[in-house]
């Protein structure tokens, strides 16, 4: 019988989940299985990343780019024509943005909210709504849309 590490078990599950995820007409409906499929994704990050879900009209998933950016251990530098570029690529009518903090709390700072609202005007001049950030602590993930801040 085979051993495996625990990171090639973790590796394994985040491939599973990814597949799902990307399975034709898969929607993001269950809140609970985005959160379990973003806490793998970013597990173990010593920096952080930002990604995006790329959705059509009926909140199925298009595209996700889980490190659309790239940061440090307490940032990322989010640039929001990248992502109005991406956007029109995939022809996507809606987002949820998503970004680990490494520290492992998942409390949005400042600026956290002050990027959530330029990328949200930006996206606004395309008709892209943004649905929701989500932002990935240890054992949390704290969201804008359920805080009413999108």
């Amino acid at each position: 019988m085979n051993e495996y590490t625990h990171e090639e078990i973790l590796d394994f599950a985040n491939y599973i989940l990814d597949m799902r995820l990307r399975e034709p007409g898969h929607a993001l409906t269950s809140p609970q299985d985005t959160r379990t499929y973003l806490r793998m994704h970013f597990n173990g990050q010593e920096h952080e990343s930002f990604g995006v879900f790329f959705l059509d009209n009926q909140h199925r998933v298009i595209d996700f780019d889980g490190h659309m950016f790239r940061g440090t251990i307490d940032g990322a530098s989010i640039h929001p024509r990248e992502v109005v570029k991406a956007s029109l690529k995939f022809n996507a009518a809606a987002v949820i943005f998503t970004h680990n903090h490494p520290s492992g709390v998942c409390e949005p700072s400042q600026a956290d909210r002050r990027i959530t609202e330029r990328l949200k005007s930006a996206l606004s001049l395309v008709d892209v709504r943004v649905l929701d950030h989500l932002v990935v602590g240890d054992s949390d993930v704290y969201s804008f849309a359920e805080h009413g801040l999108i």
